[in-house]
Formats: C-alpha cells, sequence, structure tokens
C-alpha cells in the first residue's frame, strides 16, 4: 500500500512539475579568469553524408516545440526573427510555444500517434530518449561531422564536455544542448565570517559546523520561538539529493538499474536528517526560501542559477548588504553539482527539413548568440568563447561567475528514458524523510521503497 501510494504521488508530481529549470572559489572575489572548461575530444570530420544541396532548403520551414518562458521565450522569439531574415538559404522558422515539460511531452506523445510532428524539439535529453525509442528522433552525428553544414573540431571543443555529453548514447547523438542550468548551495559569506568561519564549506564536516554555528546563534537569545532557524533550509529537490548523493560517493544506478538503496547513498541521507535532528536544519513552510535567506533566518538554501536574481531582489527589499555566492554540496568524496536543461532534438521527416532544423540549431549555438541567451536569462554559457565578451557581466554578476567556474566539475543525469519519472522518487523519497521524521536508522526501508518504486516506473516507462 505504501509503494502504491508513493508510486501515486510521483505520476502526480511528474505530472504537474515542469523544469526549473546543476573546490569552492573564494566568495567575495569581484571576477575570475575565464575558466578553461573540459575539452570533448572532436572527431575528425568525414566525408560529406548530406546530400541536400543549399538551393534546395529554399522556401522550407520549421517548426519548433518548446517550454520556455520568459526572458528565454522573449530572446527565442527575437533571434528566430533575425535568422529568419537574415540566413542565406530562405529557411523560416515558427516557434511555438507549449507552456511546461509536462504539456510539451504529452503534445508530442499524441502528435506521434497522429503523426503531425514538429520538426525541431527543445526538450529534456530523457524525453529526446524516450521519443527515440519510437523511431522519431534523428541521429546527429552525421550532421555534427558534415564536412559542409557540419561542427568544426573547434567547434565541439569550444562546449563544455558536460553539456555536449548529455545528448549522446550507445553512439549515437540525439541532440545539441540548447539550454543549461545548474543547482548549487546559496551561501552568505559575510554572516559565515561573522560566525568566525573564513572559506566556505570544502566538506560535508565543514558544512554541519557552520550550519550548527548558525543555528548555536539564535539559541544562545531569549527568544525560544527562533531557536530552529539558522542551519540549511531543506531542499529535497531531486538535483540536491542527486548532488549530495554524489558527494558521498554514491548515485541512483546499480549494474542493470535503479539502485537507491546503497551505502554511501544511506550516509548522505542520514547524515542531511542527522543536521535536522540535531538543529542545524529545517523545513520551511514558504514557498521559497529566498526571504529566509534574506533575513539571516539561513546560512544556506538551495537554489536553481535561475533564481539568482530572484535572492538578490529578496536581499534589496530587506536592505541586506551582505556578500553571497554559489557553491558546490560539498561531502566527504568532494563536492558535486548536477548540469541539466534542454536541447535541440530534431524528429524525423523529409531530408530537406531535417537539415534545415539542424542549421537553426547550429546557429542558436553561435558565441554572439551565446552571449545573448547568456545575458538575457544569466544561465549557463554553452560557448567557452562567448566568455571573451562577457567580462563585464562576469564583473556585475558575482554570482554567476563563480556558476560559471564550476562548470569543470559538474556532472549529468543518468541517459535513461524513465529518468523522466524516477527523478521524482529521488525528490518525494527524500523529502518524507524529514516531512515524516523518519528515524536515522530506518533510512534503508526509504530506500528500499524508493527503489521498488522505481522498478515500477521504469517498466511502465
Amino acid at each position: 500500500m505504501r509503494r502504491s501510494l508513493l508510486l501515486l504521488l510521483i505520476l502526480l508530481i511528474s505530472a504537474l512539475s515542469a523544469c526549473g529549470e546543476p573546490p569552492a572559489s573564494t566568495p567575495l572575489a569581484a571576477s575570475r579568469t575565464p575558466t578553461v572548461v573540459p575539452r570533448p575530444s572532436p572527431t575528425p570530420s568525414p566525408a560529406i553524408h548530406i546530400r541536400v544541396d543549399p538551393e534546395d532548403l529554399a522556401g522550407v520551414s520549421v517548426m519548433v516545440w518548446h517550454a520556455l518562458y520568459g526572458p528565454a521565450a522573449e530572446l527565442l522569439a527575437e533571434q528566430v526573427q533575425r535568422f529568419n531574415t537574415g540566413n542565406e538559404w530562405g529557411i523560416s522558422v515558427l516557434p511555438v510555444a507549449l507552456g511546461d515539460y509536462s504539456t510539451l511531452y504529452a503534445a508530442m506523445q499524441n502528435a506521434l500517434q497522429s503523426g503531425a510532428t514538429p520538426d525541431l524539439v527543445i526538450a529534456l535529453p530523457e524525453q529526446a530518449l524516450a521519443w527515440d525509442a519510437a523511431g522519431a528522433v534523428v541521429d546527429l552525428q552525421p550532421y555534427v561531422h558534415d564536412a559542409r553544414y557540419g561542427l568544426s573540431a573547434a567547434d565541439i571543443a569550444d562546449i563544455p564536455a558536460v553539456f555536449w555529453s548529455q545528448d549522446e548514447t550507445d553512439g549515437r547523438r540525439l541532440g545539441i544542448p540548447a539550454q543549461r542550468s545548474a543547482r548549487f548551495l546559496f551561501y552568505n559569506a559575510t554572516w559565515a565570517y561573522e560566525l568566525g568561519f573564513e572559506r566556505p564549506p570544502r566538506d560535508a564536516d565543514e558544512f554541519r559546523r557552520q550550519v550548527c554555528a548558525a543555528n548555536a546563534s539564535f539559541r544562545a537569545d531569549d527568544d525560544l520561538l527562533n531557536d530552529g532557524f539558522g542551519g540549511w533550509v531543506i531542499d529535497a529537490h531531486w538535483q540536491t539529493t542527486y548532488a549530495w548523493l554524489q558527494t558521498f560517493g554514491g548515485g541512483v544506478l546499480g549494474e542493470e538499474a535503479y539502485l537507491f538503496q546503497q551505502d554511501p547513498n544511506l550516509e548522505a541521507l542520514q547524515f542531511l536528517k542527522g543536521l535536522y535532528d540535531q538543529n542545524c536544519a529545517w523545513l520551511s513552510t514558504e514557498p521559497t526560501a529566498y526571504q529566509a535567506f534574506a533575513r539571516r533566518l539561513t546560512l544556506a538554501i538551495g537554489g536553481d542559477l535561475a533564481e539568482v536574481e530572484a535572492v538578490n531582489r529578496a536581499m534589496s527589499l530587506q536592505n541586506n548588504h551582505d556578500t553571497w555566492t554559489v557553491l558546490p554540496f560539498p561531502g566527504p568524496q568532494g563536492s558535486a553539482v548536477i548540469a541539466y536543461g534542454p536541447s535541440f532534438t530534431i524528429i524525423a521527416s523529409s531530408e530537406r527539413e531535417q537539415l534545415a532544423a539542424w542549421l537553426f540549431a547550429r546557429w542558436m549555438l553561435l558565441p554572439t548568440n551565446q552571449t545573448e541567451w547568456v545575458q538575457a536569462t544569466g544561465l549557463l554559457p554553452l560557448r567557452t568563447s562567448s566568455l571573451a565578451s562577457l567580462t563585464a557581466y562576469r564583473r556585475e554578476n558575482p554570482q554567476w561567475s563563480a556558476a560559471v567556474d564550476l562548470i569543470p566539475q559538474m556532472t549529468g543525469v543518468p541517459h535513461l528514458a524513465s529518468w523522466r519519472t524516477v527523478r521524482y522518487v529521488l525528490e518525494d523519497g527524500t523529502f518524507s524523510i524529514f516531512r515524516m521524521n523518519v528515524a536515522v536508522q530506518d533510512i534503508p526501508s526509504v530506500l528500499t521503497e524508493m527503489d521498488a518504486t522505481a522498478e515500477e516506473l521504469a517498466d511502465g516507462d
């Protein structure tokens, strides 16, 4: 019965949820030297694979489905208009917004049944894997390495390896990056210094000492009502928990299937629950933790890079001038940050339409376009070379700059279509430990339930 209830809750969360959407630097630095990110090993371009001539593309229309919103959607519309009026082939692109990623996925499932599919989808990698299983996704390897229409070795090397690899599976390429973000610890460096800590936490023990000291600062006064504040606001978002598991040497996969019941995972969750039991972490009832962070009710919170602006607004409203930064999640086996976001996926159609879709996606990855994308969205740059034109942006946005410095240590998510739903098992299972105040010694039973639920979801996907 418990497993059925958890499965029902996971499916409900999956249906309603949209993507938020991923060694610490000194937080007081105003600017940094641009980071040299890991380079993928470029594959030499073979002979031309694509048989369509440029003149055959005139008049081809490309329909693009996406789930972008706000500044990202506005910039996409602007860049599409620029492409439509300036591209040399006479291709026209029509973007269609479909709300959130759950809506996008459902629309694509219906389109696959009816045959009325778009030419290009800006979708999450695990969604593309599901459509690929239905035979609908175009392998982009021939396009990437085509001598006439492809990317050069320098272009490929200019894209951070962690972003480039997220669309590869079994030697095939199901997409190229469209947008990437990550989830971090948002950390108040000024308050930490006042508490006696001269550097950000570099491992789990240092994190525990700092958040417990923040809580102790509240317990030292005469107000009993604030004794639970100060420490880490519990954040059960799946990217946060996944990062914590990695910092303890764990993960979500076994040799052949999902496997949450691993000793490092148990150690990670027991560590987090221990923080809660020691009053060094607490559950907030607010929709976001921004206000608690701005009011110095918490030393650290979890947050997506897309939320940095909202936190800065909250700090301004509280007239709080503390210096804060973004950190990787620290653990005994190192630190971790999970990068995540949608990619351009081409849906099978005619050779002309597929090539036209590829040329638009390739154009969107130009460094000049990526510079605009960063400035409009505040998310991670997909081209390292675009950092050269973002020096002033770095200086004006120190949290973004700190996030960019962490790109080399970012990791991705499992290359499985079922991750679309199983990621919520991780989220809901973690949250239940705190919401139901599960005793530390009983956490193994939660992991067992998570494994069983993940198996059901994976089998049914």
